[in-house]
């Protein structure tokens, strides 16, 4: 029998995260957050992208209300514990927090990380929490996004059928 994957360390509260890793820390400390609904190699490769740019990656992991008030009222897919279940096996990962409102501002506040992440589909100026983590002399990045793998596309392929195309 396989072990389930342990959530334990790696799930914190808002709260216990700033305990735990908010400033002052050592090491550079990367956050970057999202849905993560039907987790693929996009999430994968910015996720490993984002961790490259620091000690320690936090992703911020959008509660299931807060994935349906952005999403609609069919998502999330996938329920809050096994999206972090499946971030939670990810090398990249080192930290998530679930968090309930429709943005991270709050969290990015209250932890300011060194270095803020989002991928390509984001300018930085539309990034939430950019002033905050500039202010505090932290760095915001773009990582580029990675064509023909989002989990919109996917759904639209599941929900026609159609055959995956693979570049």
């Amino acid at each position: 029998m396989i072990p389930p994957v342990s959530l334990d360390r790696r799930l914190l509260s808002i709260d216990e995260l700033v305990a735990r890793h908010g400033r002052p820390r050592s090491g550079r400390l990367v956050f970057t957050n999202g849905c993560f609904d039907i987790l693929h190699r996009g999430h994968v490769e910015y996720l490993a992208a984002a961790r490259a740019l620091g000690d320690m990656l936090v992703v911020g992991l959008n509660g299931d209300a807060s994935v349906a008030r952005l999403k609609g009222p069919h998502r999330p897919y996938v329920p809050l514990r096994d999206r972090a279940a499946v971030l939670a096996a990810l090398a990249s990962v080192d930290v998530i927090t679930p968090f309930d409102s429709d943005t991270p501002r709050a969290l990015i506040a209250a932890l300011l990380p060194d270095v803020l992440v989002k991928g390509g589909d984001y300018a930085p100026e539309e990034m939430i929490g950019r002033e905050d983590v500039e202010a505090a002399g932290g760095e915001v990045v773009v990582v580029p996004y990675l064509p023909g793998r989002s989990t919109t596309g996917l759904v639209r392929r599941i929900r026609r059928a159609e055959p995956p195309s693979f570049e």
